[in-house]
């Protein structure tokens, strides 16, 4: 049984000159213990994704149709103050600047003892020991010392595993990780991501992995939805998405990736940018920087559909569950 399940769900922000749709149609799930990864350009939607799983959409954002679940509860349309019981301690949070995600003001031990006591019915000295605890389990040394110190007195990777130690405080089952190594040196980024796994392993919580960086998905997840211009093209198991792309987008995001078993003059890049909200092209939206577009593709939008082992929102694969899926690197 799915612990998420996110459905149709459709984010849009009004102005004055109309109303921009920066989610469309977005369905997935997520099961107990499971890490999906969720990848894309700048633009994408992936932040926004996790934004409105967590209950922070900032007006004048709003979720104009679909429905977020937890364990079969509907989420999306809870009153502010019921949301924030659901948060913290049904769903953690880790942001990708530790910085902005603790209070300066506070030392770390206050603020984890105080997400402790508001949502789980303990003490405040069983919060200091609880807290004391998480520090240990996250990997900090000396924590009955260093609980006292205030956010500046860590390092950057420290800080990080402050921030993961308080989305845990409250013994979440589903935890949203926005970009959680991006500002992290690469010892520091592998460390954080046996962290997330043993988290999985352990607690049995469902990850939410939003990144841009695919060797991170590599390691990490277990699945891979891959998001464009607000919409999701390619989702299944990570090692079919990486190895055998079934979207022309996945195909060339792989291709970008350097190969240390090829000698290359240049890698390739994918032609244009991602649209803007207010000018995604009629069809498939990836159709004016795709080298297999053909004259559907500038009519009809398609929707996810099976390919091969994962599905695919490409016409490529119209009436066949079985469809060739791309090989890496390979964009025709």
């Amino acid at each position: 049984m799915s612990l998420l399940q996110v459905n149709n769900l459709v984010v849009e922000f009004p102005h004055r000159r109309g109303t921009l749709r920066a989610l469309d149609d977005i369905s997935f799930d997520i099961a107990p213990g499971e890490i999906l990864g969720v990848v894309g350009e700048s633009g994408a939607g992936k932040s926004l994704t996790g934004a409105s799983i967590i209950g922070l959409l900032e007006p004048p954002g709003r979720v104009a149709s679909g429905e977020i679940r937890l364990e079969g509860r509907r989420i999306d349309n809870l009153p502010h103050e019921e949301m924030r019981k659901v948060r913290g301690r049904k769903i953690g949070a880790i942001f990708q600047d530790p910085l902005t995600s603790l209070n300066p003001l506070y030392s770390v031990g206050r603020q984890l003892t105080e997400t402790i006591i508001t949502h789980l019915p303990v003490n405040p000295a069983e919060a200091r020991k609880r807290a004391i605890q998480l520090l240990r389990d996250t990997g900090i040394p000396a924590a009955e010392q260093r609980i006292d110190h205030f956010p500046h007195q860590f390092s950057g990777g420290m800080r990080q595993r402050v921030v993961i130690a308080l989305a845990l405080a409250a013994e979440p089952q589903l935890i949203v990780a926005d970009e959680p190594t991006t500002a992290l040196d690469v010892s520091i980024q592998a460390q954080i991501i046996t962290l997330l796994k043993t988290i999985c392993k352990e607690r049995g919580a469902a990850v939410m992995l939003i990144t841009h960086d695919m060797g991170v998905i590599a390691e990490t997840c277990d699945r891979v939805a891959v998001m464009y211009a607000g919409r999701i093209a390619e989702i299944g198991p990570v090692h079919e998405v990486i190895n055998h792309p079934a979207h022309p987008y996945t195909a060339g995001l792989m291709a970008c990736i350097p190969d240390m078993s090829v000698d290359r003059e240049r890698l390739h890049q994918i032609d244009g940018a991602m649209p803007r909200l207010n000018a995604i092209p009629p069809g498939c939206a990836y159709n004016p920087r795709c080298e297999r577009v053909f004259a559907r593709c500038h009519a009809e939008r398609p929707d996810l559909m099976p390919a091969g082992v994962t599905r695919a929102a490409c016409w490529l694969h119209a009436g066949s569950s079985a469809a060739p899926t791309l090989a890496q690197g390979e964009v025709a």
